[in-house]
């Protein structure tokens, strides 16, 4: 394919997104039917796709589109974000809307006059940040605002975890160049490495299938490093989702694990991957976790807003509304009144959630700790997508007596 080929399978998967489909189903379908596209077209055109969706805002304005604020195709078009995603990269558009070949069509008078005009971006816009959601997100990130705004406009980047029951890190890196996938040490967590070059050789890797390494963000793992773990403990992953904690938890200490997931059908691989990786995980039935109480440290990785990672799913971004959040919140809430019933005297009740929001993060510690006696905050610390991982907070309360 052509570059103005790919671009053009954009539009056209942009579109659809538009319309609501979902991303990962649109893209899944163009491939399948366009058989003559090579895994370069296919990863670039995915790259053009999801580039536009973390910057909706800015290229539907660049690209003169409607003033947008949600996934939506009533203001904007696949086309119009491809034109400001051009515009965005200083790349001139007449270039590639040539109307040649399986390009897109020549730009016409009313994209010419569109084009020449220079649009004036709100800040929100600017840094591709919902309208509502904007006050939120200035007061959650403070001065870490305009960096982290501008991280989540870019891709994520690639972390592994190195799986402590199999090699050092210097023996996971040595691994991995040897299958051409290089990798350097992430600051963030012990067990924390950065994919440099090769990321789409991970999944087909010897290093990947022999459970040496994990696909998992640097500061989910650092996560799970700030949990007081030992030896001999019963533990209990309450919103284990795919398990990829779950894992990070066996990995750390010899412990008595078990894994819940209201939605059961989210764990259905991890006894696959527990047994690559080589630890054992206990999964339990939805709302059977008294069966086993008490624990001694209950993780809640509860459902959020994904702030912290919508560099790696932008959607979320676009489709979450302030109702949404607001039952969100509820539930975070119902979640820790749940949980704290099986934590052991003197055990320990974890919370986290992938979002940079205050009120999912130690707004919900607070209001906890204010309607529960008998419980201490620990720790708690929190991670912005500028610092170079995924967006995460986590904190550590300690049962000291009864509620």
């Amino acid at each position: 394919m052509t570059p103005a080929a790919r671009r053009q399978a954009a539009i056209e998967i942009l579109d659809q997104i538009l319309a609501g489909e979902p991303a990962e189903k649109q893209l899944t379908a163009w491939a399948r039917r366009s058989r003559f596209a090579g895994s370069k077209d296919r990863a670039a055109v995915r790259d053009h796709v999801f580039d536009a969706l973390r910057c909706l805002r800015s290229f539907a304005a660049l690209g003169g589109g409607g003033r947008v604020d949600v996934i939506d195709h009533t203001n904007t078009t696949g086309r119009q974000l491809m034109l400001g995603a051009l515009r965005a990269e200083g790349v001139e558009p007449d270039t590639l809307f040539t109307g040649e070949g399986h390009g897109p069509s020549a730009l016409n008078d009313d994209e010419r006059a569109a084009l020449a005009r220079v649009p004036e971006l709100s800040d929100a816009e600017r840094l591709d940040i919902p309208q509502w959601l904007w006050p939120l997100f200035s007061e959650s990130l403070g001065d870490g605002l305009e960096a982290a705004g501008r991280a989540l406009q870019s891709r994520a980047p690639v972390h592994l975890r190195v799986n402590r029951r199999h090699p050092d890190q210097t023996e996971a890196l040595a691994r991995l160049a040897s299958e051409g996938i290089l990798a350097e040490p992430h600051p963030a967590a012990d067990t924390a490495l950065n994919v440099t070059e090769g990321a789409r050789k991970l999944r087909n890797s010897l290093a990947y299938a022999h459970g040496l390494v994990e696909l998992q963000d640097a500061a989910s793992q650092a996560v799970i490093e700030a949990l007081p773990l030992a030896d001999g403990m019963r533990v209990l992953d309450y919103c284990a989702g795919g398990g990829g904690k779950s894992l990070a938890l066996a990995a750390r200490a010899k412990i008595d694990l078990y894994a819940h997931d209201i939605a059961a059908q989210r764990m259905k691989d991890l006894p696959v991957r527990a047994e690559r990786a080589g630890v054992k995980v206990t999964l339990l039935e939805p709302r059977k976790t008294g069966a086993k109480a008490p624990y001694d440290l209950v993780l809640c990785d509860a459902p959020c807003s994904g702030s912290g990672s919508w560099r790696r799913a932008p959607e979320g971004k676009w489709r979450l509304s302030q109702s949404q959040l607001d039952t969100l919140c509820q539930t975070q809430s119902a979640i820790l009144d749940e949980a704290a019933e099986l934590v052991a005297d003197g055990g320990v009740l974890a919370y986290a959630t992938c979002s940079m929001l205050s009120v999912e993060n130690r707004k919900q510690v607070d209001d906890f700790l204010a309607r529960r006696s008998g419980w201490q905050l620990q720790s708690d610390h929190g991670w912005q997508v500028q610092g170079g991982t995924d967006g995460f907070y986590v904190a550590v309360l300690r049962r000291i007596g009864n509620d």
